[in-house]
């Protein structure tokens, strides 16, 4: 008896989210390819050094291949095609060929790009049936230690985390997350993803996930303006923390969210919401949480966050809801930003 053929799965994008995710498809026994920039090619032509700081350790990820022409996608014929470029990017002029690109592919693929109602856009200029895209991110955390030296806390190496390309921590229940705006797309990946048994991926409903995600925004734009106070400390910041859970429950009342994001908003308070991130933080150890979300939403994804914000006040606007905290929140941003440059 024959074995299965191995799942040939594409990766848009050799960053931090796309390498760590093609490492543990790969664990699971997938052909990785990534979809690449040219000028990435060197640093691929070697294996990958990855530090994890569950086990303290360095881990060497060779055996993908990569092409760096988005028309040689077209015919390849792969089974999954996961999106890991950030949200504004996906949506600039090349982004939009790549989209283009990938609706010619015609296959399954997962959105890995955040962006408020990302999908029903790419599903438009894509051209692909709604069946064939599901929603989906990697909870993992990681992040390039040439890009940014985090604060170190026992037991993780500073030596051991030098020598690597990219390190990460998986501490949460799930190493990456799917929802299940196509049920066949999300289960299909998740079983292909959790034959590593290593790192699980978790199907969640399309509602759930969006409720989950879309009121963050706020809260990573408070921090910027408190310059990234550590998560058990936030609570304690008054009016903005305030204005920053007024803002949280104008997300989630978005129609977009249906009934579970109105009973979200009820339930969301400035204490329980505190008590959550600071539980987050706690967690994530030995990575220093904020340091990585510092970088990673305030530097690496900035522009996102502020263009997030303000597609939710549009479609605040959409609906006749004035959204005042979102609102004078964006503006402080703002003005934040440019009295920074």
């Amino acid at each position: 008896m024959s074995k299965n053929p191995r799942s040939r799965i594409l990766v848009v994008g050799a960053g931090s989210m796309g390498v760590v995710t093609g490492f543990h498809l790969s664990l699971a026994g997938a052909d990785v390819t990534f979809l690449i920039r040219p000028h990435r090619a060197e640093a691929l032509e070697r294996p990958q050094i990855l530090y994890c700081y569950d086990d303290n350790s360095l881990k060497e990820y060779k055996g993908y291949t990569y092409i760096t022409n988005p028309s040689e996608i077209v015919n390849a014929k792969y089974d999954y095609i996961v999106i890991t470029l950030d949200g504004a990017s996906l949506r600039n002029e090349t982004g939009l060929r790549l989209v283009k690109a990938i609706g010619e592919a015609n296959t399954k693929v997962i959105l890995g790009s955040i962006f408020f109602d990302l999908r029903t856009w790419f599903l438009q200029v894509s051209g692909l049936a709604d069946e064939q895209v599901t929603n989906g991110h990697l909870d993992i955390h990681v992040y390039a230690p040439k890009d940014v030296t985090l604060p170190l806390n026992a037991p993780a190496d500073s030596d051991l985390i030098a020598k690597a390309d990219f390190a990460y921590t998986d501490k949460l229940e799930q190493g990456f997350t799917v929802d299940d705006s196509s049920p066949a797309v999300a289960n299909g990946f998740a079983e292909i993803y959790n034959a590593s048994q290593i790192s699980k991926c978790a199907v969640q409903p399309a509602l759930e996930y969006a409720v989950g995600i879309n009121p963050l925004f706020p809260v990573f734009a408070a921090c910027e303006l408190l310059n990234w106070p550590k998560f058990e400390d936030i609570g304690k910041k008054g009016e903005l923390w305030g204005l920053v859970i007024a803002s949280v429950k104008e997300i989630q009342d978005l129609s977009i969210h249906g009934e579970l994001g109105q009973q979200a908003a009820k339930e969301t308070t400035e204490a329980g919401l505190a008590a959550t991130l600071a539980a987050w933080e706690k967690h994530m150890l030995p990575l220093d949480l904020q340091a990585f979300n510092q970088f990673h939403h305030g530097k690496k994804l900035q522009s996102q966050g502020r263009e997030h914000l303000q597609a939710c006040l549009s479609y605040g606007d959409a609906e006749g809801k004035p959204m005042p905290a979102l609102r004078e929140l964006l503006r402080r941003v703002q003005e934040h930003q440019s009295v920074a440059e």
